[in-house]
């Protein structure tokens, strides 16, 4: 499992530690990831996503997982989250055509 959100893209990135005396040694800057349970009001279903903390605030500003998801862009979602936006979008125009 890589260490990356599922929902914004956001991964492991490499930076310095930078001493007093100047001296540079190589470090990684760990997304803060977390396990977590959402529900999609369209599909009336729990989905489990390794999401960072970033992502969950973002989620519950925009109104659930379904909303997110809806303005998410695709390049930065997940092979798993491009197939709930996908699910989520038929099955909202299926209700809207209804």
């Amino acid at each position: 499992m890589s260490r990356a959100c599922e929902l914004t893209g956001k991964a492991v990135m490499t930076g310095n530690n930078v001493s007093h005396a100047n001296n540079k040694t190589k470090r990684r800057f760990l997304p803060n990831l977390v396990n977590v349970t959402l529900i999609s009001e369209a599909l009336n279903q729990n989905v489990r996503l390794r999401i960072s903390a970033n992502a969950l605030r973002s989620v519950e500003h925009r109104g659930g997982l379904d909303a997110f998801l809806a303005k998410a862009d695709e390049k930065e979602l997940s092979q798993r989250a491009r197939l709930l936006k996908k699910q989520i979008a038929k099955k909202t125009a299926g209700q809207i055509a209804a």
